[in-house]
């Protein structure tokens, strides 16, 4: 693992970005990576994380005035069991590339590689956020009227009543950070509107997250209503945010096949272009995994460039904003009760 030639000066920025994570690696994070540093400020910088021949023989020459190589001799693969990996292989990629953020080198990690050993490594290197029992990874949907931030799509399939509370916390920082919205609308995934459905934790839920005064509640969404756009975080145990993320997903490609049929060609210009980017996750970059202290982000194991590409803006608004410090000063207040 070297850190050599990464420059902190205060005016730059470095996002550290896993070249060997996804199917198309190290080909595709590397053309990710190029392509936002072709829309970013000079400050911006990226390390590229894994093993430094593969690296270089997909790096033109003339990128490297904005780009660094950062070692990592293992990878992480995707049927590896998560955390004995990340325990093991500590030269890997992952755990290089978090080591990087919490070391200081890098402001930011992103990697399509093991979600698992992301958050594993997550956990394991940067630690959780005082009082997080435990972080949520964020998926941003299309909507009628805007995105809407769903978090826990996966990592908490048995969330408490708490755990759903301090989701409603973190993705209201993250939505207000991020996307400017002051006072995000917060809705909890159940199966109807009253707030005793959904069985003892939904409603306990309801009760917290009614009672508290930081948050814009706006009650229990029902599935109908995410489309049309009724809240700008939508809080869910990781089991049912999953299925609803990979419903997303299909559904997305099955209107996309859909559209192509007529003319049996593909234009990403016009109405059906706009179409299909709303509803491309690629579009949105990556899952941010928040509750940890460092900003990481997720991106599909399938991610194309521009999903890199859009991830690693992602990652540089969320430094920029100060979105860990704030979460960290909304957790406190949660705490004091306030």
């Amino acid at each position: 693992m070297a850190f050599d030639g990464l420059d902190r000066s205060a005016a730059r920025q470095t996002i550290a970005l896993d070249a060997m994570g996804g199917d198309g690696a190290p080909e595709v994070p590397v053309a990710g990576a190029l392509a936002a540093l072709a829309e970013l400020p000079d400050r911006i910088r990226i390390a590229l994380v894994g093993e430094p021949d593969r690296i270089e023989s997909v790096l033109p020459l003339a990128a490297r005035a904005r780009v660094e190589i950062v070692s990592a001799s293992e990878a992480i693969r995707m049927e590896e069991a998560p955390a004995l990996a990340v325990r093991r292989k500590r030269d890997s990629s992952i755990v290089v590339g978090l080591q990087l953020v919490r070391s200081g080198v890098a402001d930011a990690f992103i990697s399509a590689g093991s979600t698992g050993a992301v958050m594993a490594a997550s956990l394991l290197e940067l630690g959780s956020l005082p009082g997080v029992a435990r972080p949520a990874v964020g998926a941003t949907f299309p909507t009628v009227s805007g995105p809407v931030l769903v978090l826990d799509v996966g990592a908490n399939v048995d969330a408490k009543p708490y755990h759903l509370h301090q989701f409603a916390r973190l993705g209201s920082v993250y939505v207000r950070d991020l996307r400017g919205i002051e006072r995000p609308r917060v809705g909890l995934l159940n199966v109807g509107e009253e707030a005793e459905k959904g069985g003892e934790v939904l409603a306990e839920a309801h009760a917290l997250l009614a009672a508290d005064a930081e948050l814009e509640f706006v009650g229990n969404i029902e599935g109908h209503r995410i489309i049309e756009g009724a809240c700008d975080v939508l809080v869910s145990d990781g089991f049912s945010g999953n299925v609803l993320l990979k419903f997303y997903e299909s559904i997305a490609a099955f209107v996309v096949g859909l559209l192509q049929r007529p003319t049996r060609r593909f234009r990403r210009g016009g109405r059906v272009g706009q179409i299909v980017r709303v509803l491309d996750y690629a579009e949105y970059g990556g899952a941010p995994l928040l509750g940890v202290r460092g900003v990481t982000i997720i991106c599909h194991g399938a991610s194309p460039p521009r999903a890199i590409k859009n991830a690693i803006r992602v990652a540089v608004r969320s430094v920029e904003s100060g979105m860990v410090r704030d979460m960290a000063l909304a957790l406190d207040a949660l705490a004091a009760g306030t």
